[in-house]
């Protein structure tokens, strides 16, 4: 079922687009995340737009008169939350879809990207067991290699005067535009407690792409960067970004301005 539905589709998508983009796995992986972004994007525009719609909501008077009116009683003040969410046809869980929709790329795109990229018989042969018929002229080995990187290998930058160090490029690009992402994305919290969960996963999330970008095939992280970069940019394009909320760094409740 998982190979019919997520590894097979993803395989032969990679080799196809890498087969009209001239034999460079490096442009099909940003191709390819470009069409993930575009099919994916009904469901990420509809969680954006709640964003941005409890972010204004949790500005109203009406919002801020229940905060005040309960704040000595929290459970109290979470359950007329809640409530005034409904009214507002707000869903405060819309934020985690994306999230759970990523999931099964990220763990499809590295499998496919292993697959993809095999240079040994063995492999290559078990490659060869997920191409489609209308793939089978692509040459394969792949050609693994895009700017400094190999793809199928976790990234380092070896510079002239550190030559003994790898800088990871793609990975602090994946931790800076992960924590972007998460914070533009994550609705300031009305309560302390919720604040700080949502803090703690504004670094939780950027740490945990990091290390697999760090540790997995250097393709992967580039899927990260590009795909990060992709939802900055949608969302930034919708207006309304509360820039304060994005560069807040403290855990729990951020500050409103008065």
């Amino acid at each position: 079922m998982w190979n019919t539905i997520i590894l097979d589709p993803m395989i032969n998508s990679l080799l196809w687009i890498y087969q009209i983009l001239g034999s460079n796995f490096g442009l099909a992986i940003i191709l390819f995340t470009i069409l993930i972004r575009l099919v994916t994007f009904p469901f990420t525009y509809q969680q954006q737009k709640s964003t941005q719609k409890m972010q204004e909501f949790q500005k109203s008077k009406q919002y801020l008169d229940m905060q005040k009116k309960y704040k000595d009683d929290k459970q109290k003040q979470q359950e007329e939350q809640l409530k005034l969410y409904r009214q507002a046809g707000i869903n405060p869980l819309s934020g985690c879809l994306p999230t759970l929709i990523q999931l099964p790329v990220i763990f499809g795109l590295y499998g496919a990207l292993i697959r993809a990229l095999a240079a040994t018989p063995m492999p290559l042969f078990e490659l060869s067991k997920h191409i489609y018929p209308f793939t089978k002229s692509v040459l394969i080995p792949l050609n693994s290699h895009f700017l400094w990187m190999n793809l199928a290998q976790p990234e380092r930058l070896y510079l002239p005067f550190l030559p003994n160090i790898g800088i990871p490029i793609l990975t602090i690009l994946v931790v800076i535009s992960t924590w972007l992402q998460t914070k533009m994305t994550t609705p300031p919290s009305g309560d302390a407690q919720s604040g700080q969960m949502s803090s703690i996963m504004a670094i939780y999330m950027p740490l945990l792409l990091g290390y697999f970008s760090y540790t997995f095939a250097s393709g992967l992280a580039l899927y990260f960067v590009v795909s990060n970069m992709l939802a900055v940019l949608q969302f930034a394009a919708m207006g309304k970004v509360d820039w304060r909320n994005v560069l807040t760094f403290s855990l729990g409740q951020p500050r409103r301005g008065k």
